[in-house]
């Protein structure tokens, strides 16, 4: 299996960046780490083993990005606004530096995102906001609406309400987005919502899958037995849905 290790300093984070590249054509993937997790850990996790078919036989190219999650919404040392400002920052390194070098290793006609727990977050937003950009967008395990309390998983930005908090929420921005263009680019993308029966983030994936279809968006939502929060859980169902 083709592996590739990559860092370079980001001018839009003002900080070292590293990823890594498994496989070398088919479908790119941006596969974003779980909480405060790292690039690294998919592989660590066996989660890359288990779509090691797929990667060598040329049909999935995947890029494990690392996250600044540390330091935006789970710095509780700044103020809301200053956690959603470096998280905008980081959507702009994805943005002109990670697909640059997707664009170069790959020939860049599909592109999807993909993620479990905090990475299935940036997955779907990533891909909502901009839905020109991608064809197919994987939540695993995921949670839609950072400012709400559910069970022991606090509000991130403590209360604080913005555009830009609204605008990074999708369970927030798709019950109003009312744009033709937009909402025809997002109905063209394959949407996947994967979670554990008992997951407490179970009733936020059913009301963004309800909100999608309200919206004429099609998706694929997909309970698992107990928590499936684990990346025991995890190996199994990234080969199904990514």
């Amino acid at each position: 299996m083709n592996r590739e290790y990559h860092k370079w300093f980001s001018q839009h984070l003002q900080r070292d960046m590293e990823l890594l590249v498994f496989g070398h054509s088919g479908r790119a993937v941006i596969f974003f780490p779980t909480r405060m997790a790292r690039f690294y850990d998919y592989e660590n996790w066996g989660i890359i083993a288990s779509l090691s078919a797929q990667i060598e036989n040329g049909e999935l190219q995947i890029f494990c990005v690392d996250s600044v999650d540390g330091e935006s919404f789970y710095n509780d040392e700044v103020f809301p606004s200053v956690r959603i400002d470096r998280h905008l920052q980081y959507e702009k390194y994805l943005l002109e530096e990670v697909l640059p070098l997707i664009y170069q290793k790959n020939n860049g006609n599909y592109i999807e995102t993909a993620g479990c727990s905090m990475g299935a977050y940036h997955a779907i937003n990533l891909a909502l906001k901009y839905p020109w950009l991608f064809k197919k967008a994987v939540g695993i395990s995921g949670r839609y609406d950072l400012t709400q309390n559910i069970g022991d998983f606090r509000d991130l930005l403590d209360g604080f309400h913005s555009d830009g908090v609204y605008f990074n929420m999708p369970t927030q921005y798709i019950a109003n987005l009312n744009d033709d263009q937009l909402l025809s680019a997002v109905r063209n993308m394959e949407i996947i919502l994967a979670v554990g029966e008992t997951d407490p983030f179970l009733n936020d994936n059913q009301h963004l899958s309800n909100l999608l279809w309200k919206k004429g968006i099609r998706n694929q939502f997909h309970t698992w037995e107990s928590n499936a929060h684990r990346p025991h859980y995890w190996r199994k169902m990234a080969p199904m849905y990514i």
